[in-house]
This record gives structure tokens, C-alpha cells and sequence, in this order.
């Protein structure tokens, strides 16, 4: 079954693997606050390759132990709750691109699995 929820925002953070705050991965950081914040739902993919604002180019190698990859966090909520997370991020990415955008929701579910 499937259930429209209508326009939300996206927010995509494109950060390094090698981005911290406080000693801790920002990733990991960004996603306990978005948890704090009461965020939807966030996910952290992690690039293969990618260039940025220093026209740098990143990639993953098999065999190099520690490299810089690219990292893209991406949150779906309200516009609401999106403002709310990022004025409690903004001191925490040093450097990075944020960017927000409207995004259509549909929402599955298996009806044996009880009320979405």
C-alpha cells in the first residue's frame, strides 16, 4: 500500500569522511543530532568518487587504508523540523555544501506489517 504525504524538504550535506567535531566522524555526529531534533529519517552515502569547490578530485582506492571520499548525508522532513536541525548544526559543518529542495513523498508499507 502506498500513502502520498504530500511536499517535503530535502536536505543534502555534502561533507569528507575525514570531517570531525569534538574527535567524532561529523557524520555520526549529524545524525545524532537529526535523532535529537526528532528528524524523519536520515541516511549517509558514501561516494566513490567526487570533486568540490577546490576542484580536487577524490576517489576511492583499494589499497590505500585511510583516504578522503566524499560523503553525502541527506534528510527528508518538514520544512519545519529542517530549520530546526540546521540552526543546531550550522557551528558543527566547518566546511561543506548544504543544499534544500522540495521533494514529492509517497510512503510504503506491506499491510502484514501493521499501520504506516
Amino acid at each position: 500500500m502506498q500513502r502520498y504525504l504530500g511536499i517535503r524538504k530535502e536536505l543534502k550535506i555534502y561533507i569528507s569522511n575525514e570531517d570531525t567535531v569534538d574527535g567524532k566522524p561529523l557524520f555520526e555526529a549529524l545524525l545524532t543530532l537529526a535523532k535529537e531534533k526528532g528528524i524523519a529519517g536520515a541516511t549517509v552515502l558514501k561516494a566513490v568518487a567526487g570533486m568540490g569547490a577546490h576542484s580536487e578530485i577524490h576517489s576511492f582506492n583499494v589499497w590505500v587504508l585511510k583516504q578522503k571520499v566524499p560523503l553525502i548525508i541527506t534528510m527528508i522532513d518538514t520544512e519545519e523540523n529542517i530549520k530546526v536541525f540546521l540552526d543546531a548544526a550550522g557551528d558543527m559543518i566547518e566546511e561543506g555544501l548544504v543544499t534544500i529542495s522540495d521533494t514529492e513523498v509517497l510512503h510504503y508499507h506491506h499491510p502484514k506489517f501493521g499501520k504506516a
